[in-house]
């Protein structure tokens, strides 16, 4: 089901990205009148609505719109990704400039590219935490704690009056009762066959979660008895808990937009020249930039972990070449003005990219 509502993603990103673009149209036969506002043409366009004269009415140019609106199957992506990859300050700097007929638009391919990302990472398994728990190992380590904390706590009795000695015991105390849950589940599980009864696997994170749930060891705090309650509930199932957190991901990724504005603007306050609108262009084109760079990470990692290894480490120094070769060229920087600035924007991004996950979270386990 994830990987359908994937490919319908991606395929409705496109549709939308291609909508929110000017059309351009294929000029074709001439009509005397505009089929769609009625007025007498003499071009390949109409000079009151822009509707091409020929309207194609067969079925390879509906196979032709479908590609162009899920790719943009057009010479505009040509030009763009390469500009995007290699001389993004430039690409940057032409849209605010005026000269984006040639270009796809910063919005557009940031809406495709995100979904793209998705759709990807959704048969890759990228956003799925993959865990192989041996059962054996698991009951071994886990008595293994429990006797050392047991130890511990046994210590900790035996000298009352030492400072704090209060506080370590009740902790200890948890610790242990949380030891033995553990235990008597894998235990439970091993007797079963290797089966838990609620089907999770022993030992996962997931059934870690749900243990913790339920002994009331993980106590959720919003502020408000109703979301506090609906955060744990959805615990009782991270599965689905992290489902819902990957849609509000998938959801609300254009958020990250009107949250970086602010503080690219905060890079320029004393240098004139420059708009919102100009700080949001160059947000959009770097968060595009980004995106693709994971969605390469991803795939390198599905066709052999040591290209996943090799794309990781693109990504890692990539991106901060990538900001500062963008901040430079697009705004015109000196080598020094743009490399304190790529610093300070990184810091902004970890920031950004912090907040952003927090609501993301928040809002994925209380809607």
């Amino acid at each position: 089901m994830v990987d359908i509502d994937a490919a319908g993603g991606a395929a409705s990103a496109g549709l939308v990205a291609s909508a929110i673009e000017k059309p351009t149209g294929h000029a074709g036969d001439e009509h005397g009148n505009c089929t769609d506002c009625g007025l007498p043409v003499s071009g390949n366009f109409c000079a009151n609505c822009g509707q091409p004269t020929h309207v194609h009415r067969s079925l390879l140019h509906l196979v032709e719109e479908v590609l162009h609106g899920v790719v943009h199957f057009d010479g505009r992506i040509w030009r763009t990704l390469p500009l995007l990859a290699i001389n993004p300050g430039r690409l940057t700097r032409e849209w605010i400039q005026g000269r984006r007929t040639r270009y796809v638009s910063p919005l557009a391919i940031f809406l495709f590219s995100v979904f793209l990302m998705f759709f990807v990472f959704s048969f890759t398994g990228s956003l799925e935490p993959n865990v192989t728990v041996n059962l054996e190992e698991e009951i071994t380590e886990t008595r293994t704690a429990l006797a050392e904390t047991r130890r511990e706590l046994a210590e900790a009795r035996a000298e009352p009056d030492a400072p704090g000695a209060a506080g370590v015991i009740v902790g200890l105390q948890r610790a242990v009762e949380t030891s033995e849950r553990r235990l008597a589940s894998l235990e439970e599980a091993q007797a079963g066959g290797g089966k838990r009864t609620d089907g999770l696997e022993p030992g996962s994170w997931q059934a870690e979660v749900r243990d913790a749930v339920e002994a009331g060891n993980l106590n959720v705090s919003l502020g408000n008895a109703g979301l506090n309650e609906k955060v744990e509930k959805k615990l009782l199932n991270p599965d689905l808990a992290i489902y819902k957190v990957q849609q509000t991901l998938y959801k609300f990724s254009f958020l990250l937009i009107p949250l970086s504005i602010p503080f690219v603007a905060l890079l320029f306050l004393w240098k004139r020249g420059f708009t919102l609108y100009d700080h949001g262009v160059f947000v959009i084109y770097s968060l595009t930039a980004v995106s693709i760079l994971m969605i390469l990470t991803a795939a390198l990692g599905a066709i052999w972990v040591g290209f996943g290894v090799l794309g990781a480490g693109v990504f890692t120094f990539g991106l901060p070449v990538h900001m500062f070769a963008q901040l430079k060229g697009t705004y015109g920087l000196s080598i020094f003005s743009a490399l304190w600035r790529t610093v300070l924007l990184l810091l902004f991004c970890i920031l950004t990219s912090t907040l952003f996950l927090i609501a993301v979270i928040v809002l994925g386990l209380t809607g």
